[in-house]
């Protein structure tokens, strides 16, 4: 053969393999969406009560708050960091922690987040977060995300966009979701690397980039993150009202109580009206004597428990501006007599939405 025809065929069947590499693989490089990044953190119960005006003071723009999780679980700060982070002039979005294992489940699950959120103001794309699988195939992990992601669309009418570590949107989420949905980046390291990996996406518009951020205004840690200008959406009118799918199917609610220094379970069941067999069951407690400070608990309290009385106390929800000096006067009692029952260390620092027995 010519040499000179046998190196063009050589080259040319370089060219196509090269083709045929870049058209058949995945992504070779992800980064952020458009370069302006907006500085944001996300939050749920785990952070306790936040003072936002010192977070805003602290250069963060934008929070993404939990609201709900599974079928029947709402955050119990949700409304708290709402109604806060939006007084702050914080730019907001929500997220749902989705634990469905069938399509059946996550269009449910899809209907009660929509329910917590509705009626609500709200700037960024709503956020699905599936990280906990529970042993289902790939191809249905994708068919659960796309169930909840365009219920939750179909009754909202809001965009979303999919919540994921670095592994999952290599291996788990597929191209056809990541065409259709955005992502928000767990990456906990220099993301600048992100420029060398594969995944289903080419771009971010949202990355979390640590779990231990210090912030004014949060006690403890919270994540950090940083947003591009996609993350927000265009129509900013409120969410649509939409009905609670568990709100007439039983009469109890959840929340999650974190134990303080002198606390008991029976005090505990006596303040949420539920038994200490019940507080032992849901936690898989061993002792019902050895609860430690910092631990945290399941609770199915009644939903108007806090505006009843127990056998000797009223529980009050404390709101915001109050001190315990006008508690005390409103219940004709005095300050030690609330601090002594509610074993509270520093009688100046009381949060909204604590409740307290009187």
């Amino acid at each position: 053969m010519n040499k000179k025809i046998y190196s063009t065929i050589i080259l040319f069947g370089s060219i196509l393999l090269a083709l045929s590499v870049i058209f058949n693989t995945k992504v070779l490089a992800i980064t952020e969406k458009s370069e302006t990044r907006y500085r944001g953190i996300d939050v749920s119960q785990w952070q306790g009560y936040i003072d936002y005006e010192k977070v805003r003071e602290a250069g963060i723009e934008v929070v993404y708050i939990k609201s709900s999780q599974g079928i029947d679980f709402k955050d119990p700060y949700f409304e708290t960091n709402y109604e806060n982070a939006k007084r702050n002039g914080l730019k907001i979005g929500f997220y749902h922690f989705l634990t469905a294992t069938n399509t059946s489940d996550a269009r449910e699950e899809a209907r009660f987040f929509s329910s917590i959120i509705a009626g609500k103001e709200v700037d960024c794309k709503l956020a699905m977060d599936f990280e906990v699988f529970n042993g289902i195939s790939r191809q249905e992990i994708n068919r659960v995300s796309r169930a909840f992601l365009e219920k939750v669309e179909e009754l909202t009418g809001k965009d979303m966009v999919i919540y994921s570590d670095l592994s999952n949107a290599q291996n788990t989420f597929d191209r056809n979701l990541a065409d259709r949905y955005p992502l928000w980046l767990a990456f906990y390291g220099d993301y600048e690397q992100l420029r060398n990996v594969n995944t289903s996406w080419d771009n971010w518009i949202g990355v979390q980039y640590t779990d231990q951020g210090r912030i004014s205004g949060i006690s403890g840690f919270v994540d950090r993150d940083n947003y591009t200008k996609e993350i927000f959406l265009d129509d900013k009118s409120p969410l649509p009202s939409i009905e609670n799918p568990k709100k007439n199917k039983n009469d109890t609610r959840k929340i999650l109580y974190i134990v303080r220094r002198g606390n008991t379970l029976s005090e505990i069941a006596r303040r949420y009206k539920t038994s200490v067999n019940e507080i032992v069951k849901l936690n898989n407690i061993q002792n019902p004597n050895l609860i430690y400070v910092g631990e945290r608990l399941v609770i199915i309290t009644n939903t108007n428990y806090e505006e009843k009385n127990d056998t000797n106390h009223t529980l009050y929800t404390i709101r915001r501006g109050n001190t315990l000096s006008q508690i005390a006067r409103k219940y004709n009692t005095t300050v030690e007599n609330i601090v002594r029952l509610n074993n509270i260390k520093n009688p100046n620092l009381i949060y909204a939405g604590e409740r307290l027995r009187i």
